[in-house]
C-alpha cells in the first residue's frame, strides 16, 4: 500500500511539475511579445526621423515660424494704418 501511495504522489507531482513547466513555457512566450512591444514603443517614440520627439520637435519649429510671420504682418497692418492715418490727417 506505501508504494502505491507512493507511486500516486510521484504521478501527481509529475503532472504539477508539467503545469508549471508549461506555466513558465507561457510565460516566456509573453515575456518575449512584451519585449517586442515595448522595442517598437520605443521606437516609435525615439526615431529621430518620424518618432514623436521629433514631431513634437517639427511642431514646435511650425509654431515658431507662424509667430514669426504673423508678428510681421501685424506689424504691416499697423504701419500701413498709420500711414494711412497720417496721410490723412497731414496732407
Amino acid at each position: 500500500m506505501s508504494d502505491e501511495v507512493t507511486k500516486i504522489d510521484i504521478v501527481e507531482l509529475d503532472g504539477k511539475l508539467e503545469r508549471m513547466a508549461d506555466g513558465i513555457e507561457n510565460i516566456l512566450l509573453c515575456q518575449s511579445k512584451m519585449s517586442e512591444d515595448v522595442s517598437k514603443i520605443k521606437d516609435a517614440i525615439y526615431n529621430p526621423e518620424e518618432g514623436l520627439y521629433a514631431r513634437i520637435r517639427a511642431l514646435e519649429l511650425w509654431k515658431a515660424q507662424t509667430d514669426k510671420i504673423g508678428w510681421a504682418i501685424i506689424t504691416a497692418i499697423i504701419g500701413l494704418g498709420c500711414a494711412t492715418v497720417w496721410h490723412t490727417f497731414f496732407k
